[in-house]
């Protein structure tokens, strides 16, 4: 059984951040569908969002209430150390999504590029999705970004769920209206290309 904590440590203590698959040099997918249903004063939570730049980007948009969650401590080291100083005005918290603490109905949005896709096993989505259920607020919204059809079946080593956009939104189901959906192409740092689809609903 793979322990995944430990997998995702290895890689970025092995790996440069802009060397893995996923790097992206702006998050300009996230970034603007944040900032379409969101305002600076919003409470926004980076999930899987270790060593991206999209809190960064979000800071210089002039968003304050970060919260950027990762398995890996490793990961989130990264990111401090890119952002500096301003590191100190993000919450930071390393844990399984699947299994952490978080506050009730705190937050406005829920970010999250490349975790989902990793939960191959039903039980750890459900998880996920009530996670979503308590810590959203009513109102609040949803921006998933996961493998399309056309997308790998394995990353880092690990297998991947891969989805349409309508069984994406399905596994979050009737409490979470869908907004729209869209494809992106990611070039990865080596070149290859990713599908990637993104949903983004409303908590009801």
């Amino acid at each position: 059984m793979v322990d995944h904590r430990q997998h995702w440590e290895t890689v970025y203590r092995s790996r440069a951040a802009d060397q893995v698959g996923w790097f992206q040099p702006h998050a300009a997918s996230s970034l603007r569908l944040v900032a379409g249903c969101a305002g600076p004063d919003a409470h926004i939570i980076d999930v899987g969002g270790g060593a991206s730049l999209l809190v960064g980007d979000l800071l210089d948009a002039g968003y304050r209430n970060l919260t950027v969650l990762d398995l890996a401590e490793s990961a989130l080291a990264v990111s401090r150390a890119q952002l500096g100083a301003r590191a100190q005005s993000v919450q930071w918290i390393a844990a399984d999504i699947t299994r952490a603490e978080l506050p009730a109905a705190r937050y406005d949005v829920w970010h999250d590029r490349a975790v989902f896709h990793f939960l191959t096993d039903p039980g750890d989505r459900a998880r996920y999705v009530e996670q979503v259920l308590k810590s959203v607020k009513p109102g609040g919204h949803v921006i998933i970004a996961a493998f399309g059809p056309g997308g790998p079946l394995q990353c880092s080593g690990l297998d991947v769920v891969r989805y349409a956009p309508d069984a994406l939104h399905a596994e979050f189901g009737a409490p979470f209206r869908l907004l729209g959906h869209e494809t992106e192409i990611h070039r990865t740092p080596a070149g290859g290309e990713q599908e990637f689809v993104y949903c983004y609903c409303r908590r009801t």
